[in-house]
């Protein structure tokens, strides 16, 4: 990308839309091999992360994410001036707010993508929720104890 403020520095989360986050591990976990990283449930949402073997970006399912489109998530070395940059550029931010790995801002695209950008602030974030289970893959999907 063109702009010395806008360098995005890898490409790290597939953050992908669940109606039901138990049910979704059951399918990865049981039919395509995944290994589950973590799902936590936390102030009414589920959220957990698979990991395929493949590398980045990481999958990440979520029940409080609206509509059908994944979200694209990016690094960037400083938040603030990448906003900005994009702002010169045409595109306003839709939401601001903090993701376990530090803070972060979403887009969306003038054909309708979701796009996020990130500043790495909390790089234990990984370790912190690495192995924890709030809720298990569950063929029924159930939502609750």
């Amino acid at each position: 990308m063109s702009g010395d403020d806008l360098s995005l520095e890898g490409f790290d989360f597939l953050y992908m839309p669940s109606r039901d986050v138990a049910k979704d591990l059951a399918f990865y976990r049981e039919t395509l091999g995944a290994t589950v990283v973590f799902a936590i449930e936390a102030m009414g949402a589920r959220v957990a992360e698979v990991d395929l073997g493949v590398g980045k970006p990481r999958l990440l399912l979520a029940d409080h994410l609206e509509g059908e489109a994944p979200t694209l998530v990016h690094r960037v070395a400083d938040l603030t001036r990448a906003i900005a940059e994009l702002t010169r550029r045409g595109l306003a931010p839709e939401a601001e707010f903090g993701i376990p790995h530090g803070p972060c801002a979403t887009f969306v695209s003038p054909g309708g993508q979701r796009l996020a950008i990130y500043e790495l602030t909390r790089p234990e974030a990984d370790v912190r929720f690495a192995g924890r289970l709030d809720f298990s893959p569950d063929r029924a999907g159930s939502k609750g104890p």
